[in-house]
């Protein structure tokens, strides 16, 4: 543990495994306290905050601003306001355009976008005080290419990059910096079980890691210049 970032607190959304749990980690190995929200799997947000020296697990709906407000409450009664904010909650329901309904592309919205508005909005009070925060938003290479998901999440993905780009720009001179991650590819249960069952067509000849992701992460969250920026990794599939 370094201890760059002893005496913040930092909040993963979607943080009981895969991207998430790898983020929540890689903050706590530097420091931060930890907040490591979930929706539905308490056992698996329980282990990655034992891992995670000081930190919580915070159950939560982030598609709902009730929902969000008492978790952003409860971190700041139990941790301390919250500095770092990495948005990683999403689904990805795999559709057709013929059977993609719209309570899937609801859904899909709400957990995926709306989320990061709901939570950028309620912590920006205290970053602004202090003149300094870090917010990341975990986006993909959907949001720029076809993917395999669908359209309704190609839509959320790129609607995250368009929010990552307009709260830059009006955050700039506030000592907050808004920046997201686009991976595509890595080795989780959503791309394993449906999307791509093997590396095939990854011109770098593997799956990614959650801990390659967690890498750009923490890179964003040390660099005070970069801001309003997507960091791809993609192992050699796309290029900016």
């Amino acid at each position: 543990m370094s201890g760059s970032l002893a005496g913040r607190v930092a909040l993963v959304t979607g943080g009981s495994r895969g991207i998430g749990a790898a983020i929540a980690r890689a903050l706590a190995a530097e420091g931060a306290a930890v907040a490591v929200n979930y929706r539905e799997r308490a056992e698996a947000a329980a282990a990655v905050v034992r891992d995670c020296g000081r930190a919580i697990a915070v159950r939560a709906d982030v598609s709902d601003g009730a929902a969000v407000a008492g978790m952003v409450a409860r971190v700041a009664a139990d941790l301390g306001p919250i500095d770092i904010l990495v948005n990683n909650a999403g689904i990805g329901p795999i559709r057709g355009i013929d059977d993609l309904t719209e309570a899937d592309f609801d859904a899909t919205i709400a957990v995926n976008l709306k989320s990061v508005f709901l939570c950028t909005q309620a912590v920006l009070p205290h970053m602004r005080v202090q003149a300094w925060g870090r917010i990341v938003n975990i986006s993909s290479g959907a949001a720029r290419g076809a993917g395999g998901v669908g359209p309704h999440y190609n839509a959320s993905k790129a609607g995250m990059e368009g929010l990552t780009r307009g709260y830059a720009a009006r955050l700039v001179k506030e000592g907050i910096t808004v920046n997201a991650v686009a991976p595509s590819l890595i080795e989780t249960e959503m791309v394993t079980s449906g999307l791509a069952s093997s590396p095939a067509r990854i011109p770098l000849g593997r799956f990614g890691t959650a801990e390659e992701v967690a890498q750009v992460v923490m890179m964003l969250v040390g660099n005070a210049y970069m801001t309003g920026q997507t960091v791809a990794l993609s192992g050699g599939m796309a290029f900016n």
